[in-house]
Parts: structure tokens; C-alpha cells; sequence
């Protein structure tokens, strides 16, 4: 049984230097949600905004340079500052890096919006975390005019990336989208967070090399970990999907009840064809 009225949905994100993952999750968010309800940051005033921006409300941040913890702390917070105004107008907000989908199983023929609509959420609700990388023995370079699920067909199952990512009410993220400050998660049988950042080596290679030369050596020699993972780890199938579920929803480590585990399991899983149908 659906809902018979939708719910108000927005989604938020913040990048620097990232256009090509942007316009992508502009793309698909602006798809499942309308593009005038997307809200966007933009770390630096030199900024690029994506061609396909439309009715995206995107706003242009000075850029401070900070360490890596610092930064992530900053931005996590004007994220979930966002968030909370927001829910003035919207009953749910979604917020994630612009290199991470959130996808309904498309066994259901459900979008975003008519899915969520008809769920119960208390504060927050994730996605089983997939992180998608390139496989170096069996898949070309990315074809950047393609779909990523048309040219990649492994995840490494992360709890790093079972995120959060839903609200339903104000609350605080902790950094990056991995927790939320003083609330459980709650993993959704039918939702599943796809993350990119490991989708292409020769893209990776890329922006090591604005890093300086040792970066680019470093990664040729240690390559990258999801990508070292998917090419030399067997592929399971969908049954380890389900599995690990499972083992993220009810274990928790003593000291970090808030954040899923997987004991210790390294699995990587062929991604289920029908994913392809929602052209991330």
C-alpha cells in the first residue's frame, strides 16, 4: 500500500573541484526529486556550477584551507545547519557527497519519493552501503558519457558507507555522513547507498596528480584499496547482500553502538543486473 499524498523531500550536498561527480548527482536526484529541490554548497567562489543545474539552489562558500578534520567537521556541520531549516518546508531531507546514490531495489518499481513517502522513519534510515570500484582485470576505463552501472559490475560491501543519509527531523551528523549524533541506525531492507569514489583508477590517478608526484607514486604502488579488494577478492553473490544486512543490523561494536560492523568480513558481490535500471 502506498501513500496517498507525497512527502516533501529535498536533498542536500556540499563539493569543491568535483563537477563531474556533481552533475551526475545533480542528474539523478534532480530526476527523482525535481531540481528545485536540490541544495547545493560549493566549497570555494571559483567554483564551476554544472550545466544541468536547473532550478538547483546552489550557494558559493569562501574557501578556507583547513586539515582534513577540520574540514570535514566544518562542512558536516553547515550540512546538518541546512538540514534543520529546511525541515520548515520539507518532511524529509537526504544528505550525502555528491559521488553517492541512494537507489531503491528496482524489483519494487518504486522511485525515491513514492518510497519514502510510505515509510515510517524514526529520525533516520540508511542504505546498505556498496562501494562500487573498477575491476583492473575485466573493465575498461570509464566511459564518462555512460551510466556507471553499465560499466562496473562489483561492490566491496562498506560499512563506511551505510550511511545515515535519510532524515525525517533535525538532528546533527557526525562527519561525513557516518552517524548521526545520539540516534541508532536503521538499515532499510530496499534501499542501498552506492558510493563512486573508486569508480575509475585512471580517474583516481588523475586527481593524485594535482597532489603532487608522490601522491600518484603512492597509489601506483599501493593502488587503491576498494579497487586492490574488488579485483583480487572472489565475487559472492546476491545471498552475501542479504547477509550482510543482516550482520550490520543487529551487530554493533561497544564503542560505537551508532555505527554499523561487520565483524571483520571482507566480502566483495557481483552487483545485481536490474540495477542497471536506475541509470546511476
Amino acid at each position: 500500500m502506498t501513500s496517498k499524498t507525497s512527502k516533501r523531500i529535498a536533498a542536500i550536498t556540499m563539493a569543491r573541484n568535483d563537477e563531474f561527480f556533481l552533475s551526475r548527482w545533480i542528474k539523478y536526484y534532480g530526476d527523482a526529486l525535481g531540481t528545485e529541490n536540490l541544495y547545493i554548497y560549493l566549497d570555494g567562489t571559483d567554483q564551476v556550477i554544472p550545466e544541468n543545474a536547473g532550478a538547483a539552489h546552489i550557494t558559493k562558500l569562501p574557501h578556507t584551507d583547513m586539515s582534513r578534520a577540520a574540514g570535514d567537521k566544518y562542512r558536516i556541520g553547515l550540512m546538518s545547519d541546512l538540514a534543520q531549516k529546511l525541515f520548515d518546508k520539507y518532511d524529509i531531507v537526504i544528505g550525502c557527497d555528491c559521488d553517492e546514490f541512494l537507489i531503491v531495489d528496482p524489483d519494487l518499481k518504486m522511485g525515491l519519493v513514492e518510497y519514502l513517502s510510505d515509510k515510517k522513519i524514526c529520525t533516520t534510515l540508511s542504505g546498505l552501503g556498496l562501494d562500487v570500484g573498477q575491476h583492473m582485470k575485466y573493465e575498461k576505463p570509464l566511459d564518462t558519457t555512460k551510466p556507471f552501472l553499465a560499466q562496473r559490475e562489483f561492490a566491496f560491501i562498506s560499512t563506511r558507507y551505510t550511511k545515515p543519509v535519510v532524515l525525517n527531523k533535525p538532528a546533527s551528523w557526525g562527519s561525513g555522513f557516518h552517524r548521526v549524533k545520539n540516534h541508532n541506525f536503521h538499515i532499510d531492507k530496499n534501499l542501498y547507498l552506492l558510493h563512486f569514489g573508486a569508480v575509475d583508477m585512471d580517474m583516481l590517478l588523475a586527481k593524485a596528480a594535482k597532489r603532487g608526484e608522490d601522491w600518484v607514486n603512492h597509489l601506483k604502488r599501493r593502488g587503491n584499496g576498494t579497487i586492490n579488494d574488488i579485483t583480487k577478492r572472489p565475487a559472492r553473490g546476491e545471498r552475501w547482500i542479504k547477509i550482510a544486512r543482516t550482520i550490520q543490523r543487529f551487530i554493533r561494536a561497544p564503542y560505537a553502538w551508532n555505527k554499523p560492523n561487520m565483524c571483520g568480513l571482507k566480502i566483495v558481490v557481483k552487483i545485481p543486473e536490474r540495477f542497471k535500471k536506475t541509470n546511476v
